[in-house]
C-alpha cells in the first residue's frame, strides 16, 4: 500500500514480508494447485521448509508474533493453501515448543520443521467448540502411571493424515491432576482412528476417535491438568495472525477490484468513476489497513510481553470481519465472472470465511472486548 503504513516495521521483517510474498507466487502457488482438496498436501508442507519458513516457528523457543502476522499475510496475498498448512504446523507443534519434555521437542520438532511430519491441533468437540472448558474426552488412568483415552474431537485440520497430534482431554483427580491434560499422541496409535470430513474448506479437515488409546507420562505437555494454559498460551500466539492471514486476503481481494474496475466499463464509463463502487472501495481500503495495524499492535504487544486479551479480541474481529466484506464487495462490483470455478475471488470467497469462526469465534471475541469493558468502566 505505502511505506507509512509500515514505518513500524523494521528493515528485515519488511524485507521477510516480501521475500515471503514473492515465494508464495513463484514457487508455492502451483504446488498447490497440483494438490487434492481436502487432503493434506505434503509436497506443499515440505516446500515451506524447503525455503526456510517452517524453520521461523521452531529455530527458536520463544516464536515472534510479529514475524507470524507477516508471514502468513504474505503467504495470504497468493497461496492460500500454503498460509494454511504454515499456520497449522505452527499451532499443531508449537505447544511441544513451549510445554514439551526435551525428548519430546527432540523426537517431533525437527520432523514438523523439516515438513517431513505433519502436525495438528486436536482442541474442538461437537460439544466444545468455542468453549474449551466444556472438553469431555476422557483420559483415565491405565494402572500403571499412564493414561487411556477415550471420546472424540471433531473438526480438526489435518486430521485424519496428520503424524502428531497435541491433544487435549479431561483427566480427573484419579490420574493425579483434575482438569485439562495435554499429550502428544502419533497419528499411528493404536486405538486412534479418524474420518474426513467434506467441508468447505480447502485442506484436510476430519473428526479423530479414541478407543481405548494409551498415553505413557512421557507424552504429557507440562503439568497434569495444566493443559488449558498450554492451549490458552498457543492461542494467544496464534490469534493476532489469523487476522494477518485475513488481511492477506482483503488486500488481494481489494487489488483485483481495484485493477477490475479500472478496466470494466458500465454504462459509459469505467466502474471506477461510479461513486457507489469508488466510495466502497475506498471504505473497505481504509477499514483493512486500519485493521492491519491493529492486528500488528496486538502481536507487538504479545513479543514485548505486554499482551492483552483484549487487544488480541479486537484486532482478530476487525480483521477477519473487514476481511469478509471486502471480498464480499470485490465479488459483487466483478459480477457473474467472480463465481466461476477457479478464478482468485471464488476461491478467496471460500477461504475467507472460516476465519470467522475458528480460534474463537466473532461473538466471543466480542464477549472478551466487553468483559474487559465493564471490569474496568471508564473514569
Amino acid at each position: 500500500m505505502t511505506d507509512a503504513l509500515d514505518l513500524h516495521l523494521n528493515r528485515d521483517q519488511r524485507d521477510l514480508y516480501e521475500r515471503t510474498r514473492e515465494i508464495a507466487a513463484e514457487s508455492l502457488a502451483p504446488i498447490a494447485a497440483a494438490g487434492t482438496p481436502g487432503r493434506v498436501n505434503r509436497p506443499l508442507v515440505a516446500a515451506l521448509a524447503e525455503h526456510g519458513l517452517l524453520a521461523r516457528l521452531f529455530e527458536r523457543d520463544q516464536v515472534s508474533a510479529i514475524e507470524l502476522c507477516l508471514i502468513r499475510e504474505a503467504l495470504a496475498r497468493a497461496c492460500t493453501e500454503a498460509e494454511t498448512a504454515f499456520a497449522l504446523q505452527g499451532l499443531g507443534a508449537y505447544p511441544i515448543v513451549q510445554a514439551g519434555s526435551e525428548a519430546l521437542k527432540a523426537q517431533w520438532i525437527p520432523q514438523v520443521a523439516a515438513g517431513t511430519a505433519v502436525a495438528a491441533f486436536a482442541l474442538t468437540e461437537p460439544e466444545a467448540g468455542s468453549d474449551p472448558a466444556a472438553v469431555s474426552l476422557h483420559a483415565g488412568p491405565d494402572g500403571g502411571g499412564g493414561y487411556v483415552l477415550n471420546g472424540e474431537k471433531l473438526w480438526i485440520s489435518n486430521a485424519p493424515e496428520a503424524d502428531i497430534y497435541t491433544v487435549f482431554a479431561r483427566t480427573e483427580a484419579t490420574t493425579g491432576a483434575r482438569g485439562l491434560t495435554a499429550f502428544v499422541i502419533p497419528g499411528d496409535a493404536p486405538g486412534l482412528a479418524g474420518e474426513p470430513r467434506e467441508m468447505l474448506a480447502p485442506h484436510a479437515i476430519g473428526s479423530l476417535t479414541f478407543d481405548d488409546v494409551a498415553v505413557s507420562a512421557d507424552q504429557v505437555l507440562g503439568e497434569p491438568g495444566a493443559g488449558f494454559r498450554v492451549a490458552m498460551r498457543t492461542l494467544d500466539l496464534f490469534r493476532p495472525s489469523v487476522g494477518a492471514f485475513a488481511i492477506g486476503m482483503a488486500r488481494t481481494a481489494l487489488d483485483l477490484a481495484t485493477a477490475y474496475t479500472l478496466e470494466r466499463r458500465a454504462f459509459g464509463k469505467p466502474l471506477k468513476d461510479h461513486q457507489a463502487v469508488a466510495h466502497r472501495l475506498a471504505e473497505l481500503r481504509a477499514h483493512t489497513e486500519a485493521a492491519r495495524l491493529m492486528v500488528h499492535q496486538a502481536a507487538l504487544a504479545h513479543d514485548a510481553q505486554a499482551s492483552d486479551p483484549s487487544v488480541a479480541a479486537m484486532a482478530k474481529l476487525l480483521a477477519t470481519e473487514v476481511a469478509q466484506q471486502a471480498v464480499d464487495a470485490a465479488v459483487q462490483f466483478h459480477g457473474a465472472v467472480a463465481l466461476e470455478q477457479g478464478h482468485p475471488l471464488e476461491h478467496l470467497y471460500r477461504d475467507v470465511r472460516a476465519p470467522r469462526i475458528y480460534e474463537g469465534a466473532s461473538e466471543i471475541q466480542r464477549e472478551i472486548i466487553a468483559r474487559t469493558m465493564f471490569r474496568t468502566p471508564p473514569q
